[in-house]
This record gives C-alpha cells, sequence and structure tokens, in this order.
C-alpha cells in the first residue's frame, strides 16, 4: 500500500492546520481544523482508505509527570542529578539542545502545560489507534536540511491565507515524517518514557554520544 505523511501544526491562536502529502513530496490535500481533535481522527480515515498514514505533530507527545532532576552538563560533557531547578524538559529535547539543532520549548508538568500543548497531548491520545504518529520539531528540521537541495515538496498555496508560517511549518512536519520512514531521518530521545522526536537527518558530527543515554531508569527524576 503507497504512504502518505501528514503534519499537523499544533496552536490556539487559530485553528490547527495540515498538510498531506504523498511519497514523491507532492501536496494532495491541506486545511485548517476547526475541531481538531475531532477532525483529525476523520482526516485520517479519508486518507487511509488509500494510503497507509503516518503522521507528524508539531507539539510535545506528551507532560512529565514529576520534575527533571537530570540535567546534561554540556562543558563537563556528563549528566548531572539536580534538585533546585525548574525541572522542566524531556530527554528529546534536551538531545536537540545540547547538540544546538534548535531551542526547544520545554515541556513542563500537566498543570503547568500551555493551553497548545494541552491541545497537543489531546490530539495524540485521540489518533494513537488510527495512525502511525511522530513528534516532529520544525525548527530543528528547518537547520538539519539547510543547504540541502534533495528534499523538497511541491505544494501550492490555496490553504495559507490564515496563518502562511503555521502552513509551512504543516509542510515540513509532513516532510519530515516522510523522510524518517523512508530511512533518511533519525530518532532521539525517549529513554526517560517521555516520547522521541523525529528528524529529517541524523544528527550531524560531532555527536555527543552520552547525551543520547538517559541515565536514569524510564521517566525516573
Amino acid at each position: 500500500m503507497r504512504s502518505c505523511y501528514i503534519g499537523i501544526d499544533v496552536q490556539i491562536r487559530r485553528n490547527c492546520c495540515y498538510a498531506v502529502i504523498d511519497d514523491t513530496g507532492t501536496l494532495t490535500d491541506s486545511g485548517w481544523l476547526a475541531n481538531a481533535v475531532v477532525d483529525v481522527g476523520e482526516l485520517i480515515q479519508q486518507q487511509a482508505v488509500t494510503f497507509q498514514v503516518h503522521v507528524g505533530i508539531d507539539a510535545p507527545r506528551m507532560p512529565l509527570n514529576s520534575k527533571r532532576r537530570w540535567y546534561w552538563n554540556g562543558s563537563k560533557q556528563r549528566w548531572e542529578k539536580r534538585y533546585s531547578q525548574k525541572g522542566y524538559g524531556r530527554h528529546c529535547e534536551i538531545v536537540i539542545s545540547a547538540h544546538r539543532i534548535a531551542n526547544p520549548q520545554w515541556t513542563p508538568l500537566h498543570r503547568e502545560a500551555p493551553p497548545w500543548m494541552n491541545l497537543g497531548f489531546k490530539l495524540y491520545d485521540a489518533i494513537q489507534n488510527l495512525a502511525a504518529t511522530h513528534e516532529v520539531f520544525p525548527s530543528a528540521s528547518y537547520a538539519l536540511l539547510y543547504q540541502n537541495s534533495n528534499v523538497r515538496v511541491n505544494v501550492d498555496f490555496s490553504a495559507c491565507k490564515p496563518g502562511p508560517k503555521d502552513m509551512l511549518d504543516a509542510w515540513v512536519a509532513a516532510a519530515t515524517v516522510r523522510e524518517f520512514v523512508k530511512g533518511r531521518g533519525f530518532e532521539v530521545g525517549g529513554g526517560d518514557g517521555f516520547g522521541t522526536i523525529v528528524l529529517p537527518r541524523p544528527i550531524p558530527e560531532p555527536v555527543i554520544e552520552p547525551v543520547l543515554h538517559w541515565p536514569g531508569k524510564g521517566c525516573e527524576s
């Protein structure tokens, strides 16, 4: 069965937007989700009639259940336990930050999460049994694809008016998932049990191997 790749940009200032591309990178559908949690399920079911569906969501998969205690010390290149800091952030975000690929919005505890993150949590829950879901980070994708002319998406601008930059992030989210599924990308994090982020390309050298491996046991704080 052929595949399609759906990218979703999560926000609350306006409706969430989505973009669907096929294996060639051609945009086959795009638009805005008036009721994101309900509409995204219908979108996936429509695409699943013809395609194997892979979804990339630009939002954290889940909140922390306790404050993080393990911190990466970049100057000493090692993990350290700390108890006096805010405790936000997941392993996947730490890996991206340590390699200076992009600046994450550190995921907090559920009760401290901003509304857009809470909407993202609901989207993952709503579609977890409908399609393969991946967390993406467009800012990191832009950085890794800089000066790379091999990743292309053939798009139109028919759904851009409500938020052009948001729709661009949805296009990049879809392309990121395609690159990862096709074996050209990379997955980071997951050691803490709070999800991974997929990237369109491997982390560039020099790779900091110790930060790729979580020092605790799962979500141990």
